[in-house]
């Protein structure tokens, strides 16, 4: 029997990363590039299927766009609660907006202290390979050390944007089955 399953998906990240632009070209199914770039003054919500191969299941993503400025930070206090699912963006020609990863996730696993987030690290902006400051393999230890997994992509070029998406529906819907499977050895 077909299960569909909701998936919070929180993706945070200093202002002009591109979150948004990584959650409308997602949305879009790489359909759409915003040009006009309007700051995320809040959050922008957007919801999305997966399906997960090999099953009939599919996980229905709520996307949480979380505004990247300080200053929005107690009106985002809200939706920082319980999500499902974190996605980490820094933009990969920005050292601060890679080391202030830390301070994100942080903020994140902090509201949630005792529970398993599966979690993703993007380097966003690789078309800008020239501009570039923080290497592949910066990156992909910083993610190991956090336990995240390491993605790069390229939202304007649409390049690698649904697969960190993938992955985090296939890891939620893996602890909807171990769980399944825990209450199914208590009966």
């Amino acid at each position: 029997m077909p299960v569909t399953l909701r998936c919070k998906c929180v993706i945070v990240g200093d202002a002009t990363v591109g979150k948004s632009s990584i959650a409308q070209v997602f949305h879009s199914d790489a359909a759409h590039f915003p040009k006009n770039y309007t700051m995320t003054l809040g959050v922008e919500l957007l919801v999305k299927p997966v399906n997960i191969p090999e099953t009939t299941d599919s996980v229905e993503i709520y996307l949480y766009d979380l505004a990247g400025k300080d200053t929005f930070t107690e009106i985002l206090d809200k939706y920082w609660d319980q999500p499902s699912v974190v996605m980490v963006v820094y933009d990969c020609t920005s050292e601060t907006s890679f080391n202030n990863c830390t301070k994100w996730l942080e903020k994140v696993r902090s509201q949630n202290p005792n529970k398993k987030i599966p979690g993703v690290l993007i380097a966003n902006k690789t078309d800008l390979d020239q501009r570039r400051v923080i290497s592949p393999k910066v990156g992909k230890e910083f993610a190991l050390s956090n336990k995240l997994e390491y993605f790069e992509c390229s939202a304007k070029e649409m390049q690698n944007v649904d697969t960190p998406f993938f992955y985090l529906a296939n890891e939620f819907h893996k602890l909807y089955q171990e769980q399944v499977e825990l209450f199914s050895t208590l009966n």
